[in-house]
């Protein structure tokens, strides 16, 4: 219906919980209101809105308009919206950005679904083998646990503008010796104190008297103590403050998250060298800063990606060398280069039920040239978001908590009493082993628990029953990469009744032509790849082939040249791959490698992987999710097959007669831990902030710079959009940023009309996102347009009418148009003339005997009025007078309080 404009409002806020007057589109808990940008949505909750990760969004009339702004006590959301049509709103609700289908409506409920076609297969799967080592086995060293809590508003977090608590739990390993790996973990967006509050305060944090912090920090205990037991010191963190603010922040809060936790890390280089603080000299010499690794949980999984980023900005001070984002969001699309990662994307997610986190591997994998680390996404069948954490589930947390998912129970593939779905210790068993496993190997060297993360499907017991795939993209020393499907196929690669085609889920307009879409849907958040992001909206996501065919005829081959036939070194040849959502429920290909005598061995993909089944759930409530996922052929099952001179690969339709598939990223490769280390040689990329004046003629022009630190050899490349309170006076963009070797700057100039009329000062932001061979560095440019028009007059008049007009008002004058909504605000008061027996107000239908009165001259008009609406009584009487005592206004310049007569002329 419209633009979103978003986060970062300056409009001024109501000063009154009443509607706002009768002209204006308003129900019983919402009101739409001109502003300068455009229109203002407010919503007004009766209780306030639960604290998830995903963005909250307002609906009008079960179409979702754009991201709001949450009030501090969350019981009121705004935004600004430029489409006029708006004010024929009948309906205003509060949806989440989690919970919209590929139409954008609001799914209401997750009603009890039909089975999926391919549910049965998913309850009892293939599944690889067991590894001999458990990660989440306890190891030799006991763990001693302890608490430090330097206050509740102990650092401030330029990124948030707030203080943050500095709260952690440590736990360590008694008797280790040496400096050990540290490992931090950051919990998510949650509710951040519970209890009965029993006095009321302005800001939300710290916790008001009669409530608790609610102690996210102590829920990953498991792995944890698996972690400690064997070696490594691990802290978890609270982010409460965070959380209590990041619903105006411009990022969400993702650059707050990675001060708080490289906060904590100065803390800790401080207490492990010259010691101090909490501890004394406990951890001098015992903590290796240089070996690091990072859990984030929902909203801190974009926290420690960023934190990741930041840490190599500002020059590598802590060895940061893998992040494991858990169930993340990634609301702006950054990359996360240099470090290993691994991204867990839990199926029945009911909070980020878009697993918006795959973006991460995605936008990454090819991001840096030379990149040798390794990443992997790790999807985790019937798991839901909250259940990672104990104090986010009910029945373990000290605090209220909740199942994410909600439902019907026995709905099919994730309500709680559905066969295939995880209960929250088994959930919390998967979470223990994969962690610990990631840390493991990725700080610990050690090797044994590769096959868990390299895409060969290996299992650790301790993860019992769960169905688990990993995609992996092995580091670039072990990988050979023959094909990324995204871009057009070689000249005659193609042959029979088959055909290809690069799609992506985006389009960006005025940098290249739009490529197809790859899926087009009925669901809520069901393709993951290819799903906008809420701040980078208009970037590209990942690209890849939709190859179709309508008989078994076709093929598509791929020629090896001559340098890169020898694939001996290699233990695998692998893709990713998915099925089309609406062709048949079972599809099929065959795997083709030739030598170069003409001996070659053909793979069905079903015999070796589960790819081309679809994932359970039947169309509906984000399922099933259209996930690429992995064709894993070992190279030593090629009998025959001359590995030396490897000729082609093909993928042949020879299995089933009609399909359509997804591919990605075919490569040879063996498994590998690489190289891993904070990214520190990149080139920077930054954007400037901007703040001009309004002026009064013509159009003036915005400049956001585009910068990098330094020249590259290389050419650069990133995305910039605008989003926030743009409306109809800030010209938006949405571009690809390229810069050749030796450029550092790039402009990108935005058109601002002037006018002579009093405005509210404009802010809004210039979003960075997917680089290629760059670090994001500012990757949120301010921009603001200042007002430099006089604020006009406002002047409020004497009312008499006659009782029989049944409506009237107060007269409001301003002395020049305005682009403000000028409002004013009172209460009325008897005189000769009672309340409800000669007058009452406009909100009584709402709140019976209430006195306020509110009125305003709209955006370009210079008079107004202040509705009261009178009863004619029948009754014959004498003229009678009442008053209204007016005290709270904005938009225009009037002396306060000041109190106004009304008179009632009898006409009977």
């Amino acid at each position: 219906m419209v633009a979103l404009l978003g986060l970062g409002l300056t409009t001024a806020p109501l000063a009154s919980a009443a509607p706002p007057a009768p002209s204006i589109a308003q129900g019983n808990n919402w009101s739409i209101r001109p502003v300068a940008a455009g229109y203002e949505l407010t919503l007004r909750l009766g209780a306030p809105a639960p604290m998830r990760a995903s963005l909250p969004l307002l609906a009008v009339d079960g179409e979702p308009i754009g991201v709001a702004k949450q009030s501090n006590d969350l019981r009121s959301l705004t935004l600004v919206t430029t489409d006029p049509a708006v004010l024929k709103a009948k309906d205003v609700k509060l949806v989440w950005s989690g919970d919209l289908g590929q139409d954008g409506k609001k799914i209401e409920s997750r009603a009890a679904a039909k089975g999926g076609p391919n549910d049965a297969y998913w309850l009892k799967p293939k599944l690889g083998a067991l590894l001999k080592d458990d990660p989440a086995k306890a190891g030799k060293f006991k763990v001693e646990t302890s608490e430090y809590n330097l206050g509740d508003e102990a650092v401030f977090l330029p990124g948030l503008g707030q203080k943050s608590e500095v709260v952690g739990k440590v736990y360590t390993p008694v008797g280790a010796t040496g400096k050990r790996p540290f490992v931090l973990f950051l919990h998510g967006r949650h509710s951040y104190c519970y209890g009965d509050a029993t006095t009321p305060q302005d800001k939300p944090w710290p916790c008001a008297k009669g409530e608790k912090p609610v102690p996210s920090y102590r829920g990953y205990d498991g792995a944890a103590q698996a972690l400690a037991s064997n070696g490594y010191q691990v802290v978890s963190i609270s982010s409460n403050a965070v959380n209590a603010y990041d619903g105006g922040a411009y990022d969400a809060g993702a650059q707050a998250r990675a001060e708080l936790i490289l906060d904590h890390l100065k803390l800790w280089k401080q207490w492990s060298t010259t010691g101090g603080g909490p501890f004394g000299a406990k951890y001098v010499g015992k903590v290796d800063l240089q070996n690091v690794g990072l859990m984030g949980h929902s909203r801190g999984g974009e926290g420690v990606a960023r934190a990741a980023v930041v840490n190599a900005d500002r020059g590598g001070e802590f060895g940061i060398r893998a992040v494991l984002p858990l169930a993340p969001v990634d609301f702006a699309r950054m990359t996360v280069p240099g470090v290993a990662m691994s991204v867990i994307l839990p199926t029945c997610d009911g909070d980020v039920s878009d697993l918006q986190g795959q973006k991460f591997y995605d936008d990454t994998r090819y991001s840096v040239t030379g990149d040798a680390a390794t990443r992997s996404t790790v999807t985790v069948l019937g798991a839901n978001h909250n259940f990672f954490n104990t104090e986010w589930t009910p029945g373990q947390s000290e605090a209220p908590s909740n199942d994410d998912w909600g439902g019907e129970p026995k709905a099919s593939p994730c309500g709680e009493k559905y066969a295939g779905r995880l209960k929250a210790k088994e959930q919390q068993a998967v979470g223990t082993a994969y962690l610990s496993g990631f840390f493991r190997l990725h700080l610990g060297n050690e090797k044994q628990f590769l096959p868990l993360f390299d895409g060969s499907d290996a299992r650790a017991a301790s993860a019992g029953r769960a169905v688990v795939r990993v995609v992996s993209q092995a580091p670039l020393a072990s990988r050979r990469d023959v094909n990324r499907f995204d871009s057009a196929l070689p000249k005659g690669a193609l042959t029979g009744k088959a055909s290809a085609v690069v799609c992506s889920g985006a389009k960006l307009t005025s940098a290249r032509a739009a490529t197809p879409t790859c899926l087009s849907t009925d669901g809520s958040g069901d393709s993951p790849h290819w799903d906008a992001a809420w701040f980078a909206a208009h970037t590209p996501t990942m690209a890849a082939t939709r190859l179709s065919w309508r008989d078994k005829t076709g093929v598509l081959k791929l020629n090896l040249p001559a340098a890169q036939r020898d694939v001996r070194k290699y233990a695998a040849l692998s893709f990713r791959a998915a099925p089309d959502p609406v062709g048949a429920p079972k599809v099929d290909l065959s795997v083709r490698v030739v030598d170069g005598r003409g001996k070659a061995v053909s793979v069905p993909v079903s015999k070796v992987s589960d790819a081309l089944t679809r994932l359970p759930g039947a169309k509906e409530n984000g399922l099933p999710k259209n996930l690429l996922r992995t064709v894993r052929i070992p190279l030593s099952s090629l009998k025959g097959v001359d590995l030396r001179d490897v000729r082609s690969v093909e993928l042949r339709t020879d299995k089933v007669a009609k399909g359509t598939v997804y591919l990605s990223d075919l490569s040879f490769s063996s498994p590998g831990v690489g190289i891993s280390a904070p990214a520190t040689k990149l080139v920077k990329v930054s954007a400037s902030d901007v703040k001009v004046k309004e002026g009064d003629k013509g159009t003036q022009i915005v400049d956001f710079f585009v910068r990098l630190n330094r020249a590259s050899t290389r050419p650069v490349k990133v995305y910039a959009e605008t989003t926030g309170d743009l409306g109809a006076t800030v010209g938006s963009v949405a571009r690809v940023v390229n810069f050749k070797p030796g450029q550092v700057k790039q402009k990108i100039s935005l058109p601002v009309k002037s006018n002579t009329r009093d405005s509210y000062d404009l802010k809004f932001q210039l979003v960075l996102s997917v680089p290629q061979d760059a670090l994001l560095d500012r990757s949120f440019g301010q921009g603001e347009v200042i007002d430099d028009d006089p604020t006009p007059t406002l002047t409020v008049g004497n009312l008499t009418t006659v009782e029989k007009n049944g409506e009237a008002g107060f007269p409001l004058k301003l002395s020049a148009a305005s682009d403000k909504y000028v409002g004013l605000r009172g209460k009325l008061t008897d005189g000769t003339a009672v309340l409800k027996q000669d007058f009452v107000s406009q909100y009584d239908e709402w709140d019976p005997g209430a006195r306020d009165i509110e009125g305003a001259v709209e955006p370009g008009q210079l008079k107004g009025e202040l509705v009261v609406k009178i009863v004619d009584d029948k009754v014959k009487e004498p003229a009678e007078t009442f008053s209204a005592v007016l005290d709270q206004g904005d938009g225009g310049e009037i002396k306060l309080p000041v109190t106004v007569t009304g008179t009632i002329t009898d006409n009977d």
